[in-house]
């Protein structure tokens, strides 16, 4: 039962605060910041032809009444189950492939406040990851209260707080004129004429705003979603933009772009701060703050797929040992094998020549998953407009059919470029060579993504003969 059903509703404040927490990370800010002058450029483009198509195309899809639920139901009202199943299948294995990504930016907080070093040691990141998954999975195994409440105490302590210090620290670092490592002026926004390599900016910044369709599920409990919801979106649109924003140009003011980590990248710039303040007896809390941050984050994300995927293959007839819930409620079979995936995919940070490398082939092929996932919805919603035009919600202005061509016409061309510049390895990042890194680009995507399709297309023509049959 929603809270609109029972009297209550979201306002916009509170609506956007909520979409705002579901998408924000301090966890993001490094790979953004590589990129220095450009920032700005980028960050306007992702969210003309993402982050806002995303977000009004999932503010519609979810608050249409009589409409099915989330990623899977959307995809399967409009083209049925094969569909759905691929489109919840690549909402969950993007997340399985970024888990180690968040939680190497915790290991790599906790070795650089025990010794910089250390955040570089591939050993230290793969044991500290295997080892923080596996306690996440255990929480969640204990029910949906335990994670919860660990969840809520993590949003304030390990994102707020150091999201706001490190933007405030930048903008004090810049107005008491110390050094700036890179040009504030307007003209040099823009990509430079030979700056191709600038454009895989946008895999970093694209992956960074992904999210928005899991907040979208709250569009039923506001009242009048028609008036509250472009507001709700354009505020935690502003929101997202300004403090990943100001939080990436604070890290690029203050590190040359070529000594930037990407799982360290916060603490260096901490250091830096705090080393010109003297304020160094600080960086503990901080690095306290931020592994609670980053554990939140992990825990936010590691239940919800796994339900979709559960109720997916529920519908498909799977066994009933691998769709179970143990008595808290937790689908025990799915996050056991998660677990197991998990570690096999942190053994990448063993195979690329260095941490930044392994981090950036990770999270861009985290990317590509995700953004296959996005195309499904953008074209969904399309589809939906002509054959569910009556189940009235929350609608994309324009009309009953140009706005949400020009909506999601947008948010799949954003979806579509930023696949094709995740082949791209940035030219400042040791991956191993183009051609390695393109090979497991292209190996990855294969043994992720060509199983799910073969079983969804098995049960397909299964109920076909069925049908056949009767």
């Amino acid at each position: 039962m929603s809270l609109a059903t029972r009297g209550a509703s979201l306002g916009v404040f509170s609506l956007a605060m909520m979409t705002a927490g579901s998408v924000d990370s301090i966890r993001n800010l490094p790979a953004t910041a590589l990129f220095g002058n450009s920032l700005i450029f980028f960050f306007a483009l992702g969210a003309l032809f993402f982050l806002l198509p995303s977000a009004l195309v999932a503010a519609e899809l979810a608050s249409r009444k009589g409409g099915r639920a989330g990623i899977f139901g959307w995809v399967t009202e409009a083209f049925g189950y094969s569909s759905g199943f691929l489109a919840v299948w690549f909402q969950w294995i993007e997340n399985v492939i970024w888990y180690p990504t968040i939680l190497s930016f915790i290991a790599a907080t906790v070795g650089y406040w025990v010794s910089p070093d250390l955040a570089q040691s591939k050993a230290f990141l793969v044991s500290v990851i295997v080892v923080a998954f596996w306690g996440m999975t255990w929480l969640n195994l204990r029910g949906i209260q335990a994670s919860a409440g660990f969840s809520n105490f993590c949003a304030i302590a390990g994102l707020l707080l150091p999201m706001s210090l490190i933007m405030g620290l930048g903008c004090a670092w810049i107005l008491s004129g110390h050094p700036v490592q890179i040009s504030l002026h307007p003209k040099d926004w823009l990509p430079t004429s030979g700056g191709g390599d600038m454009w895989v900016s946008l895999t970093g910044i694209m992956m960074s705003f992904c999210g928005m369709e899991i907040a979208a599920v709250h569009a039923g409990d506001v009242a009048n979603p028609q008036r509250a919801y472009p507001r709700a979106m354009a505020l935690a649109t502003g929101i997202i933009v300004v403090t990943l924003l100001c939080g990436s140009l604070s890290i690029a003011a203050v590190l040359p772009h070529q000594t930037i980590s990407l799982v360290a990248g916060i603490m260096q710039a901490f250091d830096v701060f705090f080393g010109a303040y003297h304020w160094h007896w600080i960086l503990p809390f901080v690095a306290l703050a931020l592994v609670l941050g980053g554990l939140g984050g992990v825990n936010n994300w590691i239940i919800a797929p796994t339900r979709g995927l559960t109720q997916a293959l529920r519908e498909g007839n799977a066994l009933a040992r691998i769709t179970a819930l143990n008595a808290k409620g937790a689908p025990r079979f799915l996050l056991w094998v998660q677990a197991v995936i998990v570690m096999g995919v942190t053994l990448v940070f063993l195979l690329m020549p260095s941490v930044n490398g392994s981090y950036w082939f990770l999270t861009a092929l985290t990317a590509e998953l995700y953004m296959i996932m996005y195309i499904f919805m953008f074209v969904a919603a399309i589809r939906l407009r002509y054959i569910r035009s009556k189940q009235v919600g929350f609608c994309i202005p324009g009309g009953r059919v140009w706005g949400m061509w020009l909506v999601a016409g947008a948010g799949l061309l954003g979806t579509i470029v930023t696949i094709i510049v995740g082949f791209m390895p940035p030219a400042g990042i040791d991956v191993g060579g183009t051609v390695h890194y393109q090979m497991m680009l292209v190996g990855g995507l294969l043994v992720l993504g060509v199983p799910p399709w073969y079983w969804a297309v098995r049960r397909a023509r299964r109920q076909e003969i069925v049908y056949e049959v009767v």
